[in-house]
């Protein structure tokens, strides 16, 4: 296949300029091997134009063009046999490994493709960790540790705190230093995160729970819960902000610096489809941590214990810990062979020649000094690099569109599963893994199939954000569907009165003639579905005097219900919730399969944006202030407000001896009226930036890109068929 020709330049390279990557010829005794082949064409074996050894193997981004030589039979084990040492123009090693020890074993992972398996694994440990293990078990560790919900929302948040702290050194630094070391020491410190989170429950005494069949039923023996000596467990919660905070250290170089370090080494337009691949990584962390986790949770803490309670009961502590061992270990294996790679990947040079700038151009043309090679290394720098991305209004607008999606997100994931819990009346545990279910195909497909349109179409700048104002009005649109909602289930006391009218101006009654003799406590929270097809807040209120189990299901089964109509129907009742019946349930998971799906295909192409918008040297820096504004606008403050105002909606709140705790019922309709609201507000304000950096966003004039007359979208147009003018030699 002829490679395209350009008319107007006289090099190999589609550069208006003259490119001069000359290098003193090797010392005598060392074969540069440099030769052209009959044709004008590089023989193989040629060292490619940044100093490379050519092996015959073709870039593993090069799947889609010609590559540069063509091995003979039995030329890659020949070369690997001589053993050929990679080494940059610069005289940079450029093999994989550790120090000197760089066997040829390991040189066939020292690919664009090779680096990407790694990075995945590592953001779907992260994904699965922190936006996974840590939402699911949250309700477990308050339990265990007697937590309140603030003490717990501070653990959340101590992640996001870390990462905000480090973002600005980490992206500055970093992006200007060796990338893969400080990807793997954040890897490692991000392990040892989760050995620190699961440790309290090795250095605390067994768990202890009330397992007496008897307790909550009429005339049974009723306790009450702040009887018992204040415990000093909740100081743990340091130990678990400490073991967050590490994850947010070891998690800030994975997204600036292993974002810019695949965009580096590989071409273009294959840019966006690695990012996406690796994001799609770190979407489906969090929905196995959702899965995984749940089943976990359906295992006692103190594995091996008998123990006579279900995960039903409100006073079950699932086995917490597990996953976060598991992630701990696997993440300080991972860690090692990201340690193992160069600055950068052998035969990278010739993608950073060939791109083709896309950077917003400021008036005043300050955009320009960030192209000095010495821009960037030094502190006193980092105010310059600050004021120029303050400078661009694209960069800018594209950041805030991210921090009104990542408040969706966040919102999203904190209480989707909420959401769901209640409008369908599931347990925690279904409902987390309910979810997890929708977030696999949404989130990971949405993920994915932003970064392909990215590349099947070809998009430049202005093009993929207006591909994300099309996915947020998109979005916009679906959201709508929270006008409807799933009816409550009828709960007696909450919802309705005990003989089954309403209550009067929405007040909670508990207490009834039928069980006014059982000195039922409403510290104790236990509902049960009784034969009427009406949910009760614990067996005593139901009236129940006796218990058994059912063999069917292993559920407990309470019986001689004094509250339960006996008309037609025995009085009897099985622990937890009633199930829902509700005819909008398929819609509503449609529509809530379209927002999440909306929601993530636009995330790859508006950071593809945001790479494309910003020079060169700058992408690291400018990924990391993007986080640090995404995060401060939307990651910390979204669960916070999505909270507060679901809160509104609260039915019947936690007594704790007095004081308010954790809502126990949501009115399903403001519940959905509250979602619409904010998801509303964002979505809009998200629409609307999209549009303004589209609109303001100034790209470069066609002259000023090189080789843009005749270069294809692909950058195949890299080296001319008959005349290569550009020579270099090679250490081998």
């Amino acid at each position: 296949m002829a490679m395209p020709q350009n008319s107007t330049t006289e090099n190999g390279f589609c550069f208006a300029q003259t490119l001069d990557f000359s290098r003193p010829s090797p010392p005598p005794g060392e074969t540069g091997r440099t030769f052209e082949a009959p044709g004008g064409r590089r023989a193989c074996g040629t060292p490619l134009s940044n100093g490379t050894a050519s092996s015959g193997v073709p870039s593993p981004s090069d799947s889609c063009a010609e590559p540069l030589c063509s091995p003979t039979p039995g030329e890659e084990e020949t070369q690997f046999d001589e053993g050929i040492k990679y080494v940059s123009a610069d005289g940079e090693e450029l093999a994989c490994g550790w120090g000197g020890f760089t066997p040829s074993c390991l040189q066939l992972f020292n690919t664009s493709k090779g680096v990407l398996f790694f990075l995945c694994v590592a953001s779907f440990l992260q994904g699965m960790t922190v936006n996974g293990f840590i939402n699911t078990v949250i309700t477990s560790i308050e339990r265990r540790f007697d937590l309140r919900s603030y003490q717990s929302g501070l653990i959340a948040s101590s992640y996001d705190i870390a990462a905000c702290v480090c973002l600005t050194f980490v992206s500055y630094f970093g992006g200007n230093g060796h990338k893969p070391r400080w990807l793997g020491w954040g890897v490692l410190v991000m392990g040892l995160g989760s050995l620190l989170f699961a440790l309290p429950h090795f250095t605390t005494g067994r768990y202890e729970a009330r397992s007496a069949a008897e307790v909550g039923i009429c005339g049974g023996n009723q306790s009450l819960p702040c009887a018992r000596a204040a415990s000093s467990l909740s100081s743990y919660r340091f130990v678990f902000m400490l073991g967050q905070f590490l994850h947010g250290m070891g998690a800030t170089p994975l997204y600036t610096l292993g974002v810019t370090y695949l965009d580096e080494n590989v071409k273009t337009n294959y840019s966006p489809v690695y990012i996406a691949v690796f994001y799609t990584a770190a979407i489906l962390g969090p929905a196995a941590g959702y899965l995984v986790g749940g089943m976990f949770l359906n295992i006692y803490t103190e594995i091996g214990r008998e123990i006579d309670i279900t995960p039903e009961n409100t006073l079950w502590v699932g086995a917490w810990w597990i996953g976060f061992l598991g992630a701990g270990a696997a993440s300080l294996l991972i860690s090692v062979p990201i340690l193992g790679y160069p600055h950068r990947l052998p035969g990278s040079q010739r993608y950073i020649v060939m791109r083709v700038s896309e950077a917003h151009q400021l008036k005043d043309g300050s955009h320009k000094k960030a192209s000095d090679p010495d821009f960037g290394k030094t502190v006193k720098d980092l105010p310059r690099s600050v004021l120029l991305l303050l400078k661009n209004p694209t960069f800018i607008f594209l950041c805030l569109a991210g921090a009104t999606e990542a408040t969706l997100i966040a919102g999203m994931s904190t209480f989707g599963p909420k959401f769901l819990e209640s409008q369908f009346s599931l347990s925690a545990s279904e409902a987390a893994t309910f979810f997890g279910y929708l977030v696999v195909p949404a989130g990971g497909g949405g993920t994915f199939l932003g970064g392909f349109l990215v590349n099947k179409f070809k998009l430049r700048c202005s093009g993929i954000i207006k591909l994300c104002l099309l996915c947020t009005v998109s979005s916009l649109l679906a959201i709508f569907i929270f006008f409807i909602h799933c009816p409550n289930m009828p709960m007696a006391g909450v919802t309705q009165m005990y003989e089954g009218s309403a209550l009067p101006g929405g007040r909670l009654n508990l207490t009834a003639a039928c069980n006014a003799e059982c000195g039922c406590l409403q510290e104790t929270y236990s509902p049960v579905c009784g034969s009427d097809d009406i949910m009760y807040y614990s067996p005593c209120h139901a009236g129940c005097k006796k218990v058994s189990e059912n063999l069917r299901n292993g559920k407990k089964v309470y019986h001689e219900c004094s509250c339960i109509d006996k008309t037609f129907l025995p009085g009897d009742a099985e622990a937890g919730k009633c199930t829902s019946s509700c005819a909008r349930r398929p819609l509503l998971l449609f529509f809530v399969f379209v927002v999440i799906l909306f929601t993530f295909l636009s995330s790859i192409p508006a950071l593809t944006a945001t790479l494309r918008c910003v020079s060169d040297r700058q992408r690291s820096f400018a990924l990391g202030i993007q986080w640090i504004v995404v995060r401060t606008l939307g990651g910390i403050p979204g669960p916070i407000a999505f909270g507060s105002m679901i809160d509104k909606s609260c039915l019947l709140w936690q007594d704790q001896c007095g004081e308010q705790g954790s809502c126990y019922v949501y009115q399903n309709s403001a519940m959905s009226r509250y979602t619409l609201i904010a998801g509303l507000v964002y979505k809009v304000l998200g629409t609307t930036f999209f549009l303004v950096a589209c609109l303001l966003y100034k790209p470069p004039p066609p002259e000023s890109a090189p080789g843009s007359s005749d270069t294809s979208e692909n950058g195949n147009c890299d080296l001319q068929e008959h005349k290569p003018s550009l020579r270099a030699e090679g250490d081998i």
